[in-house]
Order: structure tokens, then sequence, then C-alpha cells
């Protein structure tokens, strides 16, 4: 073997280095987002007695008992439609003012721009923890307390900065040239974005709202400090299950996570989209 013959193949071990380690880092993390899910699964649907057993059993004896309980708890499905409610709010209003601003942002030069983004990022530097008192006082006097609409107020101030900054990034992507053509052939500049630009990063405006929805779904601090009657699910569950057993505590943290779960299933596609996968 000559020495122009090793050549390729020491070019190729680097290479094959690489794609080892590419494989590994995937197989790590999806073994960091299924192992969770697949560990709250099986001790939901196992009894109360085996939970704290160890090691566990990959198909364990399917026990509905702790689902069971929940479907008959008075106050849940109640508590289950005001996270719908409050999410779907905050997915509309994230988007309607978000996305605004994120193509104020990416087509215009105005005084102040770059003080307006350093102050949607400002809305996230203060802790909820620190504005919970004075928020309860505000609604309180306001009228909003203990409504889906001031909750849903609340969460959409948390989501939008990222509404923005991700519409932010999506405007900018797409040429000025496109709506300069559409304006020659006789479009308006509304009709140009919704023929031209909106088609274009729908995907990543979906994804945008998803994120919304997951963060308003997710949050307990406001629910459980602003409502009282009209609890969310997280809050409802969080009031529940402070001295629970922790089989009935697995299976609140997969009812709420199930239907995230569900719902972002059902709007793959858009996610797929926006990451150029298709076909799926």
């Amino acid at each position: 073997m000559t020495a122009t013959d090793t050549l390729p193949e020491a070019a190729a071990a680097p290479r094959k280095a690489g794609q080892y380690v590419y494989a590994a880092s995937v197989a790590l993390l999806c073994a960091w987002v299924i192992v969770p899910l697949y560990l709250l699964l099986i001790n939901t649907l196992s009894s109360p007695e085996t939970v704290n057993s160890f090691p566990k059993s990959f198909i364990p004896e399917f026990d509905l008992g702790s689902l069971q309980f929940f479907a008959g708890f008075e106050g849940m499905l109640v508590a289950l439609k005001n996270s719908v409610v409050v999410a779907a709010m905050t997915m509309v209003l994230s988007i309607t003012i978000g996305a605004p601003a994120g193509y104020a942002l990416s087509r215009f030069d105005f005084r102040g721009k770059e003080l307006f983004r350093l102050l949607i990022l400002l809305t996230r530097a203060f802790p909820l923890p620190l504005l919970a008192l004075p928020l309860a006082v505000l609604f309180i006097r306001t009228g909003l307390d203990d409504t889906a609409f001031g909750l849903a107020l609340v969460h959409t101030t948390l989501a939008i900065p990222f509404a923005v900054l991700i519409t932010f990034s999506l405007f900018s992507g797409i040429p000025v040239e496109l709506e300069e053509a559409a304006w020659t052939l006789g479009c308006t500049r509304y009709t140009a974005f919704t023929k031209v630009v909106l088609p274009l990063i729908l995907p990543g405006i979906t994804a945008s709202a998803i994120f919304a929805f997951v963060i308003s779904w997710n949050e307990v601090f406001a629910a459980a400090v602003l409502t009282i009657e009209n609890r969310t699910l997280t809050a409802f569950l969080l009031q529940t299950l402070g001295e629970a057993p922790l089989h009935l505590k697995f299976a609140g943290g997969f009812i709420l996570v199930v239907p995230a779960l569900i719902f972002i299933f059902a709007v793959r596609k858009y996610l797929f989209a926006m990451w150029g996968i298709a076909n799926r």
C-alpha cells in the first residue's frame, strides 16, 4: 500500500469520528427528553404500591386508579377549561401584538428603535414574584383579578418578548424587494404583506404561537396568586396535590404534559416547515 492510498483513509477517520460524536449527541438529547416522559408515564400507570419500587419494569402493570381519581375530581374539568382559554387568549394576544412590533423593527427606522428593543427584553428582567403584590393590587382595583382575561394579560407579557424577537428574525429574513415588487404591481402595503410576506413566515408565526401557548400552559405562579375560584390547571393541581401521595403527583404531572404534547403534535407540520423538513 502506497502513501497515496492511505490519504483517503486518513481523511475519512476524522469524518467518522465526527459522525459518531454527532450520533451520540443526538442520542443523549433524545434520552434527555424521552426518559423523563417515559418515567412519568410508567409511574402514572403504576399502582400506588409500586411507584417507589426500583428498578422499574419496562412495561408496568397498568393501574388507571390515579387517572380515574382525577377524572372524577371536582373542579378538574373547570380548571382544564380555564387553562385552555387562558393559553388560547395568550397565544392570540402575543401574536397580535408581537408580530406587528417585529415587522416594524424589521422594516422601519425610527427614533428610539434600539431603546424599544431593549425595553421589550427588559420585561423579562424583573422576576414575577417581585411584581406579584403590585399586580394583585392593580388587578383587584381594576376588576381583573380572578379572571381569565387578566391572567392572559400577565401571560402575554411573559410571551411577547419571544414573539417580537422571533417575528423580527422572520421578517428580517424576507427581502424587502419582494414587497417592493408587489407594490410596483399595484398592491398596497397591506395586500403585499398578506399575499407575499405572510405565507412565507406562517410556519414561524405558528411556532411563535405554540411557544406562547406552552408558556401560558406551564405558568403557575401568576395563576396561583391572581386567581382564587377560576384557577388554571397548574394552579389547581398545585393547590390540590400539596400533601398528596406520590402516585397522584405523577398523575397530575402527566395530565399537565399530555394536552401540550397533543397540541404541539397537531400543528407539527408548521414546525417542520419552519425547520425545512417536509412530508412529516
